[in-house]
């Protein structure tokens, strides 16, 4: 009996180190591949020409004080330009591939998809996307969109089925502490780090005293009143610190952003954008995109667009409103009155 054993012990322990030995071989035979030839490599940047040149010539990028915000995706021969609504606010200028700058207009924005319409000025002859007839591209199919700078492409896959992203609203970035009449409002335990709070001025033991105008006494009242509002939109806020009453204007942050830091995933994801759920429906897929190309369309193989892509959502996550909603979005765009505000809030 121990013979037996002994010898299956012997034969695991030599198959085990087969297995190990050829998943090492796997491994190097990928660190060996050329850099060229990765997914993001120049040789496999080559063989998606035709969509190099439509997403390059289609693409503007939407600048303020010489800041990058996002990217614009040329809809009309005549300069109109689709954009990511939120994160365009106080857009000035459209910058070409080739480098040429012009004045901006925005024209209205649609709150469901993020989605604003700009009008560049002073151009006829502008390159519009090709709208792809596909409704619902197929989970692993390829897919490619323009750098931030519209120097080259960045490739990436389908990752799941389109589908609607619930909506979370917005929050502050606070820990509530006590409430009730006799603490005089709703009290802040702790502001979160790099929070809407934070950011706003807001501090730990500043009680809370109206939201939007209106009186908050209980913590379930102040959720409401703020939950009801999405990442982005600007809130009214009024504490009582010490003897003093003050005011003060959060824009409000995402709730992952804010409170799902200390996961892993999140720390190595960076920067994500301030309005990431609340969608109609979305395209999910993995290319490396930062908040600054959202804005800029997605494209197939074939050089036409499949979406809009309107949130990074973390490293390997990213967003794109799907085309047939783009279009609804444009016309109702089209047909609506740009306010006076319009160019400076949401």
């Amino acid at each position: 009996m121990r013979t037996y054993l002994h010898r299956f012990c012997s034969q695991l322990y030599k198959v085990c180190l087969f297995l190990f030995i050829a998943s090492l071989t796997r491994l190097e035979a990928i660190d060996r591949l050329p850099v060229e030839q990765r997914r993001n490599g120049s040789e496999t940047l080559d063989a998606f020409g035709e969509s190099s040149n439509a997403a390059l010539g289609s693409t503007v990028r939407l600048v303020s004080e010489g800041r990058t915000l996002a990217l614009g995706t040329i809809v009309s021969r005549k300069g109109h330009v689709v954009t990511k609504a939120s994160s365009s606010i106080g857009v000035e200028e459209a910058i070409l591939a080739d480098g040429t700058a012009y004045k901006v207009q925005t024209k209205g924005k649609e709150k469901a998809t993020d989605l604003s319409l700009l009008k560049i000025k002073g151009v006829k002859k502008l390159t519009p996307v090709s709208w792809a007839k596909e409704e619902d591209p197929r989970e692993g199919s390829w897919l490619v969109a323009a750098d931030p700078a519209l120097k080259k492409l960045k490739v990436g896959v389908v990752g799941a089925k389109s589908r609607p992203i619930e909506r979370l609203g917005g929050v502050i970035g606070v820990i509530l502490g006590r409430d009730g009449e006799d603490v005089g409002g709703v009290m802040i335990q702790q502001v979160m780090p790099r929070s809407a709070g934070a950011a706003a001025g807001l501090e730990s033991g500043d009680v809370v005293t109206s939201v939007e105008g209106k009186k908050v006494i209980a913590r379930e009242k102040m959720i409401e009143l703020v939950g009801a509002n999405d990442p982005g939109d600007v809130v009214a806020i009024q504490v009582k610190r010490g003897k003093k009453m003050l005011s003060y204007r959060v824009t409000l942050g995402h709730r992952s952003v804010v409170f799902d830091m200390m996961s892993r995933n999140a720390r190595m994801s960076g920067p994500v954008s301030k309005r990431k759920d609340n969608f109609p429906m979305i395209i999910q897929h993995d290319v490396s995109l930062p908040p600054t190309a959202m804005g800029g369309v997605v494209l197939d193989l074939n050089g036409k667009a499949l979406g809009i892509n309107v949130a990074r959502v973390d490293r390997v996550t990213t967003y794109a409103i799907p085309t047939r909603f783009v279009l609804d979005a444009l016309k109702k765009l089209r047909r609506s009155k740009p306010k006076k505000s319009d160019s400076n809030s949401l």
